[in-house]
């Protein structure tokens, strides 16, 4: 995620938060700084404050707008029904005003992913493994594959993001919704479970790749 905010001492205290909840943090200070990692680096969301130094926020939504369709939190002490509106109106899929807690901010964020997600693509193909997230199947060379439930969330949010690194919190936080406390081993044993169900194992893996220190992917096996 992209937090676009000129203060320091917001910027410190929700990234120490949103990183604790399982968020990959980029920062800018600035507007155009901002706009540059939306265009190069591709965030899953921004959370922008309208009050910039350089260009106005609603300008900024605009601008991130014409780019593409990434989701846009505004995050402001901006509270008048009329900046709210144009907000909305420019394009912001959410509005949150200052002051506000971190976990309030992780909630916002994780309920606008999750409402991205239930629009995504409902059938992920990824090799011969095709994930229907809306129908709950799996099928593996055209054959149907039995999962429990957890086993299928965490291979429909894999699948979501095929080809990406999901780190462990994130995994914890959708999936077992405790991105906190949800042991290494709980996601360990479903991993082990799933990979049971696949055919493959931590030595010889096909589709999941367990990233050390970083996360897990879903991938084809021909990617290597």
């Amino acid at each position: 995620m992209l937090l676009i905010e000129d203060d320091d001492q917001i910027i410190a205290s929700l990234s120490k938060v949103l990183k604790q909840t399982g968020h990959v943090v980029a920062t800018a200070e600035r507007a155009t700084v901002g706009l540059g990692k939306v265009v190069d680096d591709g965030p899953d969301v921004v959370v922008l404050d309208l009050g910039l130094p350089d260009i106005d926020g609603l300008d900024v939504i605009k601008m991130i707008r014409g780019y593409g369709n990434t989701p846009v939190i505004v995050a402001t002490a901006r509270d008048d029904d009329d900046t709210i509106v144009k907000a909305l109106d420019s394009g912001a899929d959410d509005y949150v005003v200052k002051p506000f807690s971190g976990l309030q901010l992780d909630a916002r964020i994780r309920a606008l992913l999750r409402r991205e997600r239930s629009g995504a693509q409902p059938v992920v193909q990824v090799g011969d493994l095709r994930v229907d997230i809306q129908a709950h199947e799996v099928t593996l060379d055209g054959t149907s594959i039995e999962l429990r439930p957890k086993e299928f969330e965490l291979l429909a949010l894999l699948a979501s993001r095929a080809g990406e690194v999901v780190s462990r919190r994130t995994i914890a936080r959708e999936v077992w919704d405790d991105p906190l406390s949800s042991s290494d081993t709980t996601i360990d044993v479903h991993l082990s479970a799933l990979r049971r169900r696949l055919g493959e194992t931590a030595a010889a893996p096909r589709y999941l790749r367990v990233i050390r220190g970083v996360g897990v992917k879903l991938a084809p096996p021909d990617e290597g």
